[in-house]
């Protein structure tokens, strides 16, 4: 499990890299997004890499690991903005941003190493094609929830099934850069 846990800070260390320098260029632009329109941003990079599986080809010359990293960085978004709402305009500074990412990789961190150890490692057994199709499943869990207005029976939210995504995402990356 050191190993799992060392892989994971490794992969969400390469997104948080990538959040950065996009945080840089274009600033915490995505703040004006509603939680909807970033479930909606998720469905595009899940589909994508769903796509590119099937058809086992990309016509433009990115793989699907750029999508799992951009679905790692959405889902964290998403979270920020279930606990801020969204806003007009650009409303929170590039270092305030950067600290409300690293809640949210701790927390799905923890949430990993939680259901890692009742589930005993059983992703690693799992194809990334898996992960795909789950995080497209919660996906479409998310776009219910967000048309029941959030009002579940026995489900859990939507930052559950955004946690969710990111891990998913992050166990594809894994799989991606340091092999089964």
């Amino acid at each position: 499990m050191n190993d799992t846990k060392q892989q994971f800070e490794q992969v969400m260390a390469l997104c948080r890299d990538l959040f950065a320098k996009k945080l840089h260029d274009y600033g915490p632009a995505w703040r004006i997004l509603r939680p909807s329109s970033v479930t909606d941003q998720l469905y595009i990079k899940a589909n994508r890499i769903r796509s590119i599986e099937v058809k086992g080809v990309s016509l433009v010359d990115e793989g699907i690991r750029p999508e799992f990293m951009a679905i790692v960085n959405y889902g964290i978004i998403g979270l920020i903005q279930l606990e801020l709402g969204h806003a007009d305009k650009a409303d929170i500074s590039n270092d305030q941003a950067l600290a409300l990412y690293d809640k949210y990789a701790k927390a799905s961190l923890d949430l990993m190493l939680a259901k890692n150890h009742d589930y005993d490692e059983a992703w690693r057994g799992m194809r990334i094609s898996s992960y795909t199709d789950l995080i497209l499943m919660k996906i479409y869990r998310t776009k219910q929830i967000e048309a029941l207005a959030g009002q579940t029976l026995v489900s859990e939210g939507v930052d559950a099934n955004y946690m969710d995504m990111i891990n998913y995402s992050v166990f594809g990356l894994i799989k991606i850069e340091f092999g089964d």
